[in-house]
């Protein structure tokens, strides 16, 4: 049912974690796949994808240098064959900061790639998707798209906005056969978490409240990532779909 044989794929930040997983599913599925990461080191992930199976290609840019970010979009369809399927917009990070702590500046960095970026990346993609008459968005929203967090102001500004976006979107590009959904993945066992993971107080805390009693991992997403770019889930759109082991149920 979940087949993705010919599909086009493009993954932001999928060097490693959650994006990984994602591409992972989608290359597993038969998608071919590009993933654009800013670091040299995603070069190992898709040696490890690529040994069978569709293609699987890296770029690599910064996606907070908007002129960057265009070259490489462009450049990624170029490799796919002038065609885009499914996009994922999963590059992110987090300032841990209390607000008073967070430097105005270091707030633009987190809002550029959270939330800008992903509206350029999606603003990009229908260019193309939308003559095509199809198309899968997929972007990664969190816990914090729900719930406001601690010492987050500026990620979990980023996250309600990718929320928002999703749907804005969705409404605008449902008649064009694009469906647009975002992901909330729980807590999940990642480099970004790795402070809270250490942390003797909130490590606790934290795992008490999920229900599956473990915290979520990259293959966690492959299953909802090949869904959401199947064919399947056609009449699914405006959607944000939490991955959290329960945890906002609690």
């Amino acid at each position: 049912m979940f087949d993705l044989t010919g599909k086009k794929a493009i993954v932001t930040g999928a060097g490693s974690g959650l994006g990984k997983g994602m591409a992972t599913g989608l290359h597993n599925a038969g998608a071919e796949v590009v993933i654009i990461d800013i670091n040299e080191n995603a070069r190992t992930a898709v040696q490890e994808l690529g040994k069978e199976g569709a293609a699987v290609h890296y770029l690599q840019a910064n996606l907070m240098d908007r002129q960057d970010l265009e070259r490489v979009f462009a450049e990624a369809v170029h490799v796919l064959g002038g065609r885009l399927d499914i996009l994922i917009n999963n590059a992110g990070m987090h300032d841990r900061r209390s607000c008073l702590d967070l430097p105005i500046e270091d707030w633009d960095k987190v809002i550029e790639l959270n939330i800008t970026a992903v509206f350029h990346l999606c603003k990009l993609a229908g260019g193309v998707m939308i003559p095509q008459g199809r198309g899968k968005i997929i972007n990664m929203a969190s816990m914090l798209s729900f719930i406001g967090g601690f010492n987050a102001t500026a990620y979990a500004v980023s996250k309600g906005g990718v929320a928002q976006l999703t749907k804005s979107l969705s409404n605008e590009w449902a008649m064009k056969g694009i469906q647009v959904n975002a992901i909330a993945p729980g807590y999940m066992n990642t480099s970004m978490n790795s402070d809270l993971l250490q942390d003797d107080v909130r490590l606790p805390q934290i795992t008490s409240r999920i229900p599956s009693g473990r915290w979520g991992t990259p293959q966690d997403l492959e299953g909802i990532a090949v869904f959401l770019a199947s064919e399947e889930s056609n009449y699914i759109t405006g959607v944000v779909i939490p991955v959290d082991g329960g945890y906002l149920a609690r």
